[in-house]
């Protein structure tokens, strides 16, 4: 995504071409000719090759999994640091209560609208992150996601 277009609620997604539209659709029709090819010559050599090239898609998968995960930690203890600083006391004191859903989408909201929409979170009224980013209206792009 280059940095000079504008970042909003339709084109923040992150798609990594190399990833998204390269390696993995190319493991996974491996998958479907491998395990293709097992089935029509049932060999001892096809059935592994069948076996390993899920193995290899489920690693490439188990990979990029692992860096979400991770990713999310990091925006967990990033927007918890941000809310510590911009909220009320009374607020901030509430911020344990947000779960990661609301936490990850809040990221993009600017500081001014922030105690609003974890206002808004905390009563219910915001279910999830998808949530919290249509609300946005002062909307702060975030370009280093994985």
């Amino acid at each position: 995504m280059p940095q000079n277009a504008p970042q909003n609620l339709k084109s923040h997604r992150r798609w990594y071409p190399l990833y998204h539209f390269v390696a993995s659709p190319i493991l996974l029709l491996n998958v479907v000719a491998a395990i293709w090819q097992a089935a029509r010559i049932p060999t001892i050599w096809n059935i592994w090759t069948g076996v390993m090239s899920i193995g290899l898609l489920a690693t490439v998968w188990t990979a990029r999994g692992m860096a979400l995960i991770v990713q999310n930690r990091v925006i967990r203890l990033e927007m918890q640091l941000r809310l510590r600083e911009v909220l009320p006391p009374a607020l901030a004191a509430r911020i344990g209560e947000l779960r990661l859903s609301h936490l990850i989408g809040l990221r993009f909201a600017g500081n001014g609208e922030m105690a609003g929409l974890v206002e808004r979170c905390l009563s219910g009224e915001l279910a999830n992150g998808e949530a919290v980013k249509k609300q946005i209206k002062d909307w702060q792009p975030d370009w280093l996601r994985a």
